[in-house]
């Protein structure tokens, strides 16, 4: 790594030594800065050709330095010979101006050591290209070395020397005197062009008809710098000492053979015996043999063989050359068109412009790139001419670098993205730039993309034009990752929405919706739940396609691993707009079999997290209480400490003490002793059920008691024990946790008065002194009267019942056999059953409702759920699950058949049945 260092600082340093001791004190210091030597040209190629750049406009330019110290070997009046000649050279190109001309920027600038002079920049000279190497850096730079010309630029540069010859020779009455190869400077651009005049002549007689020129004779004496170019000079300048247009035309003919043979001549001179040469050269010339020009087009060999005829009065002029078939070129005709341009007007620009397409993949990448891009990004200056030229420039950015893209073509299309008049040469630049969008963010670097791109594309979406906003919205998805989190969200998102809602055309709506659903993946959870899916709200219209959009973005947020949509608002926002949308008459079949899916996806989700939830805290609850069994010293003492919650304890865990003792034990005061019943007696107790149940079926009881059978005393009190405790054995179904905080106690649930007697202070597991009303138990049992449907419902889901079978009356009261008219009445059949109109205020006797009639008649053998208090979510208990429309009736009742009490497994599935 350190060589290399070492061999680039000794090259830099090479060069900057070069450089300085070359053109050190010349004047043209002061506003060029001289950069890298690139190549050579002029007469013997004794012009050192530098890149280089204004000081104050940052211009590009070339500039040509003679070094003195060439021509130290020199004598002194030798040297003013060749120091002349050069500047007369210069200074007459100085005074021309034509654009097959060099063109100079700075005029000649002498001082001790060099000349030097500035011009437009240049590539090389046409000799450096067809090999001709002298006065060049070492090593020779590649981009000379492997420099090959393209047929169509051989074509085109020799057309551009011949109508340079026709200026001088029509326009200035002038013989250039020695046009060769290396007075030929190819610009950077690839256009070729004339220098050298060092030996021009001007016509004597300008006015006239016939022109004279006054020719000076050969001095092989003098040094070379001094003399033209043997090799391309006419023969009748060595021999006859005469010349006129037609001596440069000779020349122009020994230029294309060289081009095409590898930069040779007709004729190779010896120097230093011009004369004889020349004689021979003549003799070859009147019998030319076609071997000489075979590596010549076809189309072109006649007329070059007229050039270098002997006889100046048979070659073509260069009007006449500039004529010939050979030039028909569509490649070159297309770069001649570049040329004049200037004189067109916009009208035949456009329709050049127009066509241009169809040639540009015909021509070579470097004459596209160098020749005819120059030419186009030059037209941005003209807006009205921007969208004729703009996709032109694009298509040839598609065939570029990125490094080429960036150094070429990206600073002159900068101020085309901010170019906003005139108004519809605006909007097609949006248009264009919108269609080749893939181009522009694959080669434009990151911060011109930040920069220029965007805001482009932000106009976009706001442009008048529906055809814009439609292809706006179909590109973003494309780039959506190069685009910032901050610029997304503040500002594409926004106009996103607002072309969706403001917009009158269906397409841009839809559009927007599709491409809001590419770029979800880019945005975070919580700014689409707050910011797109509360917008779907907003849209007015309900097309099947604006629906089938909403669906999608719902659905893509729904699925998406990144995202999600929470249980809540599912629940409450998405649900709900989602079945809103479904039902809309204009959907199809399928489309509404589509919203269904995803509505069902979205229940299935919600119902699984939600009871993972339920789940959860299940377990925690039953950690909860095992904690508490397992810590039997602080139960005592909250029993101690609460007068009430002995008995919420004793309900939940049966006839069992706080502290393990079973049939017999020692009760605390507050709690009256239990009667624990052996399997035996269980199954004995389920049969007189049964037979009970048959027996009211056959003959209806006495709503007020029921008569004990025909038996001793004791068994009618086990009897009533037995039934009384099997209604805590419901308690299993729904029993709450042992940690669940004690309800706060309060008055009975009766708000309306009961026909029905009260079976003792009975607790609902909630209010322990509420009485318990016979038939007022059930949900959705048949009440005893209108009454029944007092108090609220508990906020749980699931009812306690295991204070139904303890009393909590007076003490007196403990041993008292149980009043038994309660339990009659709540399986006394056929009673009527309370409407919702009864619950409220009372309406006239004698009327009935269809819907409360549709559950009159009794239907289920079996009353499923004997004795249990409603607590469905919040709603109240007397609502029952009569107005439930998730329910159906005939779980509940069956005609012909009374009521019978079931084990409680039974009433355990049926809730299951019920609530899942």
């Amino acid at each position: 790594m350190e060589s290399m260092l070492n061999k680039l600082k000794s090259t830099v340093t090479k060069v900057t030594a070069d450089v300085t001791s070359a053109v050190m004190g010349n004047p043209v210091t002061r506003e060029f800065e001289v950069g890298r030597h690139i190549a050579s040209g002029g007469p013997g190629l004794c012009w050192r050709i530098y890149n280089g750049t204004k000081k104050s406009t940052k211009q590009e330019v070339a500039v040509f330095v003679f070094d003195k110290k060439m021509i130290d070997k020199f004598l002194k009046f030798e040297k003013d010979q060749i120091i002349d000649s050069l500047k007369r050279g210069v200074q007459q190109l100085t005074r021309l101006r034509h654009p097959r001309l060099l063109t100079v920027q700075h005029p000649l600038e002498e001082s001790r050591d060099c000349l030097a002079f500035c011009t437009e920049p240049v590539f090389a000279s046409l000799s450096n290209v067809l090999g001709q190497w002298d006065n060049l850096p070492s090593p020779v730079p590649n981009d000379i070395k492997e420099y090959k010309l393209y047929d169509v630029e051989t074509k085109y540069g020799l057309l551009q020397m011949s109508e340079g010859l026709s200026f001088l020779h029509s326009g200035v009455k002038m013989v250039h005197g020695n046009l060769c190869p290396e007075n030929i400077i190819l610009n950077k651009s690839g256009a070729w062009k004339i220098m050298g005049f060092d030996f021009s002549i001007s016509s004597n007689n300008p006015s006239d008809a016939e022109l004279k020129y006054t020719c000076k004779e050969w001095e092989p004496n003098l040094p070379p710098l001094c003399l033209p170019n043997p090799e391309y000079l006419a023969p009748e300048y060595i021999l006859s000492v005469s010349c006129d247009s037609a001596s440069d035309m000779y020349s122009l003919g020994v230029i294309m053979h060289a081009v095409f043979n590898e930069g040779k001549p007709v004729i190779q001179v010896n120097k230093h015996d011009i004369f004889k040469s020349f004689s021979r050269q003549l003799d070859q010339l009147s019998s030319m043999s076609p071997a000489m020009l075979s590596k010549i087009p076809e189309e072109a060999r006649e007329h070059v063989k007229m050039l270098l005829s002997v006889s100046p009065t048979v070659r073509p002029d260069a009007d006449q050359m500039t004529k010939i078939p050979f030039f028909d070129d569509v490649g070159a005709v297309t770069l001649q068109y570049f040329d004049t341009l200037f004189q067109r007007d916009n009208l035949q620009k456009s329709q050049f412009y127009k066509g241009l397409p169809k040639m540009l993949p015909k021509l070579p990448k470097r004459v596209v790139v160098y020749r005819i891009l120059p030419a186009l990004t030059s037209e941005f200056v003209n807006p009205d001419m921007v969208p004729f030229v703009l996709p032109n420039v694009l298509l040839i950015a598609e065939e570029c670098t990125k490094e080429e893209y960036v150094r070429l073509i990206l600073p002159d299309l900068t101020p085309v993205f901010k170019q906003q008049e005139p108004l519809q040469a605006s909007n097609m630049i949006l248009l264009i730039f919108l269609q080749k969008m893939d181009l522009l963010l694959t080669k434009t670097p990151p911060d011109d993309i930040k920069n220029s791109v965007l805001p482009m594309v932000y106009r976009a979406l706001e442009a008048s034009s529906v055809q814009i906003q439609e292809l706006c919205l179909n590109i973003i998805p494309t780039f959506a990752n190069l685009i910032d989190y901050p610029s997304m969200k503040n500002a594409l998102i926004p106009r996103i929405k607002s072309a969706c809602l403001q917009t009158s055309s269906l397409a841009v709506r839809v559009n927007s919706l599709v491409c809001l659903g590419k770029i979800l993946e880019y945005l975070d959870k919580w700014f689409v739940i707050d910011e797109i899916l509360p917008f779907l709200q907003q849209i007015p219209s309900r097309e099947p396609a604006v629906l089938m959009g909403i669906l999608g973005i719902y659905k893509c947020t729904f699925t998406h691993k990144k995202l999600g949509i929470p249980k809540e608002h599912l629940a409450t926002k998405s649900l709900p707009h989602l079945v809103s949308l479904s039902i809309d008459n204009n959907l199809n079949l399928n489309q509404f079999n589509s919203f269904i899916a995803v509505i069902r996806d979205m229940l299935s989700r919600m119902e699984a997290e939600h009871k993972t939830k339920l789940e959860q805290l299940h377990v925690m609850q039953e950690q909860q209480r095992s904690l508490n069994i397992t810590n039997p010293g602080k139960s005592t003492e909250d029993i101690k400490s609460s007068p009430n919650s002995g008995n919420q304890i004793d309900d939940i865990f049966g006839s069992t003490g706080v502290n393990g003792k079973e049939n017999g034990s020692a009760a605390t005061p507050s709690q009256p002793n239990r009667v624990s019943l052996t399997l035996e007696e269980k199954q004995r107790l389920a049969k007189e059920q049964e037979q009970a149940a048959k027996l009211r079926s056959q003959q209806p009881l006495a709503p007020q008691t029921i008569k004990p059978a025909a038996s001793s005393s004791s068994q009618t009190k086990d009897l009533t024990s037995s039934l009384v405790n099997s209604m805590t054995s419901l308690n299993s179904l729904s029993l709450a946790s042992s940690a669940r905080p004690s309800p706060v106690q309060g008055t009975t649930m009766s708000t309306f008065p009961s026909s029905s007697p009260m079976v003792g202070p009975v607790s609902n597991g909630f209010n322990p002194g509420m009485g318990f009303q016979t038939g007022g138990i059930g949900m959705g049992m048949r009440p005893s009267g209108p009454g029944l449907y007092g108090g609220m419902a508990s906020t749980t889901s699931t009812p306690n019942f295991g204070a139904l079978a303890q009393n909590q009356g007076p003490s007196g009261l403990t041993n008292r056999p149980p009043d038994m008219s309660a339990l009659d009445n709540l399986f006394t059949a056929n009673k009527p059953k309370v409407s919702l109109k009864q619950i409220g205020p009372q309406a006239a006797p004698g009327g009935s409702t269809p819907w409360v009639s549709q559950f009159g008649s009794a239907q289920n053998a079996q009353t499923q759920m004997q004795g249990v208090a409603v607590g469905m979510g919040g709603m109240s208990s007397g609502f029952g699950m009569q107005a439930n429309p998730f329910f159906s009736p005939q779980n509940f009742s069956q005609p012909g058949a009374a009521p019978s009490m079931k084990q409680s497994a039974s009433v355990n599935n049926d809730l299951q049945d019920l609530f899942g």
